[in-house]
């Protein structure tokens, strides 16, 4: 069988897995987000903390994806459950990074001018500087997207949701004809949301940045 004929007979099974997948990621990248942009605000006008936070984020990273999903089963069971919390261990980084770098960023001037208008700290923040770096913010969350569609086709290893069943399913079958066009299937469709994800990050940025400082 052809790989256009085998995605054909398995249009509904690629939607509903693209389905899934997306919003495991989607969901993920929210609470990376919250989080991430609520750690670098806090942290980046304090060296220590900042250096803490980093070092403790980046170091999610270094876990390998498959031990990490293993070590969450005990607690929190197969499913969605692990694969959430990795992924947004996994994100956290890129959006703690640059919503640091795109807070040091803003010209001193400017939160000047905005504490001689009578601004607080937290009216500074809101209106004038995370604005400001609202462009390097968003960077850092289409990385952390882009990054975690792949690993959470991992997550399939602990029956987590999305592409990662069709991929570990063909794995499993090696050597039978089948085995090829679901690994194929299965990446294929991690692509065409990486592209979906990207176009959607790229107007989202476009709509929510003034043209000022595009």
């Amino acid at each position: 069988m052809g790989f256009g004929e085998f995605l054909g007979k398995r249009a509904d099974d690629m939607i509903e897995l693209g389905l899934a997948h997306a919003a495991v990621v989607g969901a993920a990248v929210l609470i990376a987000t919250v989080l991430g942009v609520a750690l670098g605000a806090l942290t980046f006008q304090h060296e220590r903390a900042r250096e803490i936070v980093l070092a403790v984020t980046g170091s999610f990273l270094t876990i390998p994806s498959f031990a990490l999903f293993i070590l969450l089963l005990g607690p929190l069971g197969l499913g969605w459950p692990p694969v959430l919390l990795a992924l947004v261990l996994y994100g956290l980084l890129p959006v703690v990074r640059n919503t640091i770098t795109g807070l040091r960023e803003v010209d001193p001037a400017i939160i000047e001018s905005a504490k001689g208008m009578g601004l607080n700290r937290r009216q500074r923040l809101m209106r004038v500087e995370l604005p400001l770096a609202w462009p390097v913010i968003i960077t850092g969350v289409r990385v952390t997207t882009l990054v975690l569609l792949g690993i959470a086709a991992i997550g399939a290893i602990v029956n987590g949701p999305g592409y990662g069943e069709l991929i570990f399913t063909g794995l499993a079958r090696v050597g039978t004809p089948v085995a090829v066009n679901l690994v194929l299937a299965g990446t294929v469709g991690v692509m065409v949301l990486a592209v979906l994800f990207d176009l959607v990050f790229y107007a989202v940025q476009r709509l929510t940045t003034s043209r000022g400082i595009r």
